[in-house]
């Protein structure tokens, strides 16, 4: 059935997104991004049209999306000036598939409801891969009715949908899927700069090992860019350290311990020192290895 919808953010993530909606779902949507030329090359590829702000974006939708940066982007573009709120229809669904605070989700959707509407914290996994090929795991926090009514408009880019809970809950799963992405990530580095050191053929050390315990998506996905020192793709080392920034400030909150988040949260700091902003989070071999 095809939905009115609304998206709001045509960044890495958010343009393929979009064009899921549009082209895989079949649904009419209108889209709003910063940058308007990256908007006019959206409608150009995938058809549908492009709106001057937020709330003229979301005006007629009965789903509007959002792929922003971090909490004051998410607010700017709900309640803030022109933000989506102001404009959508009594029982519309906001779904925000950024990650970001527990905070803002909370703050948001009870915004919502003050207004009639509905907000669901839907943020993503998968990177940019996962994206451009509609596969991406949505963790959602949130209302189950207003729930039900989106999966089926969700599923257009997305392999795996789950209601994890209350308002915040999907951002509080995103934050467990970070810490633990963060971790397998350093220990790959460590095992491999050791393998490396030794003399191994990490290639055939890897054929090995990923048939048994240790094998992970990131082995599986990232083991070739980490050997061949090829990280300009994927997902970018500063938008790991926002999420594990959002993820440690939770912890504080709540009183759990994570020292091993909060120790590679610095080693990330490390590869942002070394010009690595840009770079996919596999990059963090790069501290293990002798400068040359």
């Amino acid at each position: 059935m095809s939905e009115r919808v609304a998206f709001i953010g045509l960044g890495v993530m958010g343009y393929p997104m979009a064009g899921h909606l549009a082209k895989k779902g079949g649904h009419q949507v209108t889209v709003y991004n910063r940058n308007s030329a990256k908007a006019e090359a959206w409608v150009k590829e995938y058809g549908g049209k492009s709106a001057p702000t937020p709330a003229a974006a979301a005006k007629d939708a009965d789903f509007v999306f959002a792929c922003v940066g971090d909490d004051p982007d998410v607010r700017a573009v709900t309640t803030g000036k022109d933000g989506a709120f102001s404009a959508m229809k009594p029982g519309a669904i906001f779904i925000d598939n950024t990650t970001a605070s527990a905070v803002v989700a909370r703050e948001c959707h009870a915004a919502a409801k003050a207004k009639g509407l509905h907000f669901l914290d839907a943020p993503v996994s998968g990177g940019s891969a996962g994206a451009q090929n509609g596969v991406l795991t949505v963790m959602v926090g949130g209302d189950p009715e207003p729930y039900a009514k989106a999966e089926p408009v969700i599923r257009a880019y997305a392999r795996m949908i789950a209601l994890m809970g209350p308002s915040g809950a999907g951002q509080h799963t995103k934050m467990v899927n970070q810490i633990c992405i963060a971790g397998i990530v350093q220990g790959m580095s460590e095992g491999f700069a050791l393998a490396e050191k030794v003399g191994l053929d990490v290639a055939k050390v890897v054929e090995v090992i990923s048939k048994g315990a240790a094998q992970s998506w990131q082995m599986d996905n990232r083991y070739k860019a980490m050997m061949e020192g090829k990280f300009e793709f994927g997902f970018a080392v500063d938008w790991m350290r926002k999420d594990l920034r959002v993820s440690l400030e939770q912890a504080r909150e709540v009183g759990a311990r994570l020292p091993l988040t909060a120790l590679v949260d610095q080693f990330y700091g490390d590869v942002q020192q070394m010009g690595g902003g840009r770079y996919d989070t596999c990059s963090l071999i790069l501290r293990l290895r002798d400068k040359k």
